[in-house]
């Protein structure tokens, strides 16, 4: 189960583009927050996927490709904010950062973690036993956090590099196109 929270936290997606960004642009601590938010919804989605709205998923497939349409255009949405974020840091910046909320939202409407969701819960509590689906949760909750929060710490790291505001749009602009592109590719599986 670890491994599987590991493999599928860790590696890039848009949520992790966005904590590698946020870490950059407004400090770790600041960016924290989406970390939370991201955890919290995606333990949530697995929880409810768990727990039976799988097979909601499966006698109504159009929600499931409603999902996935809304959250490429919520991941375009953060793209375009992204690439025409102008790149300063002003005093107030790490009071702003990205909100739990978003963090959370992201994940709901992120197709990556859809199917993590449903391909982890098929292979370790697809007997549907509450303990089994509980204790995967709790195990990907750990996982999560700590990988989401690998890539602000990440873009943290590099802030000290971009004190000019010409290299921070450099790298939301990247930062934009990489997901940008991992939206797309999502319509494309």
């Amino acid at each position: 189960m670890a491994a599987f929270a590991l493999a599928t936290s860790i590696t890039p997606g848009p949520v992790n583009v966005v904590a590698l960004s946020a870490g950059a642009r407004y400090g770790l601590r600041a960016s924290l927050r989406h970390v939370t938010g991201a955890t919290v919804g995606f333990a949530l989605l697995l929880l409810l996927i768990g727990l039976g709205m799988h097979a909601l998923l499966l006698r109504w497939p159009f929600l499931a490709r409603a999902i996935e349409w809304a959250g490429v255009a919520f991941l375009l949405y953060v793209a375009y904010r992204l690439a025409i974020d102008s790149g300063r840091f002003d005093t107030n910046d790490s009071a702003r950062g990205p909100s739990l909320m978003v963090g959370a939202a992201m994940q709901w409407l992120n197709p990556k973690a859809w199917l993590a969701s449903v391909a982890g819960v098929g292979a370790y509590a697809a007997s549907g036993e509450p303990a089994l689906v509980w204790q995967f949760a709790a195990i990907y909750f750990v996982v999560c956090y700590l990988s989401i929060a690998c890539w602000a710490w990440a873009g943290a790291s590099l802030r000290h590099a971009l004190r000019k505001a010409a290299r921070v749009r450099f790298v939301n602009r990247v930062m934009a196109v990489l997901l940008a592109a991992s939206a797309i590719g999502l319509l494309l599986h």
